[in-house]
């Protein structure tokens, strides 16, 4: 007979990190830049159209953000 093997956890995928970055087919973690919400009318619409694009996450950061997203 075959020894039972001990089954691995799933894990869980933290879903507020999910909503907030997204990896792409190369593996490099993607975000969306913050100050976007209010008080719009004072920034300047350069300013604006930089907020709108997303960015790459901090190599300093993307190991915490990949432990929160183990299947993405």
């Amino acid at each position: 007979m075959s020894k039972a093997k001990a089954k691995v956890r799933k894990l869980k995928t933290h879903r507020g990190a999910a909503k907030r970055f997204k990896v792409t087919s190369t593996g490099k973690i993607m975000r969306m830049h913050s100050g976007k919400r209010h008080l719009l009318g004072t920034k300047a619409p350069k300013r604006m159209r930089k907020l709108g694009k997303s960015v790459e996450v901090s190599p300093s950061d993307a190991p915490n953000v990949r432990l929160m997203l183990p299947y993405a």
